[in-house]
């Protein structure tokens, strides 16, 4: 989830900062593209690191076996 969430902020930055000219009041077009990039490419690092993480976690299972007497 997080590296399809990262593609799309990468990309609506990219469409924000080199395609549309928008200004707002409080940041400019261009401006909240390179934030989106960059939100974008710091969500598929995050992605990667924690599927990394799940991958190397392993699980012990512990079987008890008692006789029947």
């Amino acid at each position: 989830m997080g590296i399809g969430i990262g593609v799309l902020l990468i990309v609506v930055g990219a469409i924000f900062a080199f395609a549309v000219d928008v200004n707002l009041e409080v940041v400019d077009g261009y401006v909240l593209g390179w934030i989106l990039i960059v939100g974008g490419v710091l969500s598929i690092v995050l992605g990667f690191f924690m599927q990394a993480q799940r991958n190397r976690t392993t699980a012990v299972v512990e079987e008890r076996r008692y006789d029947q007497r």
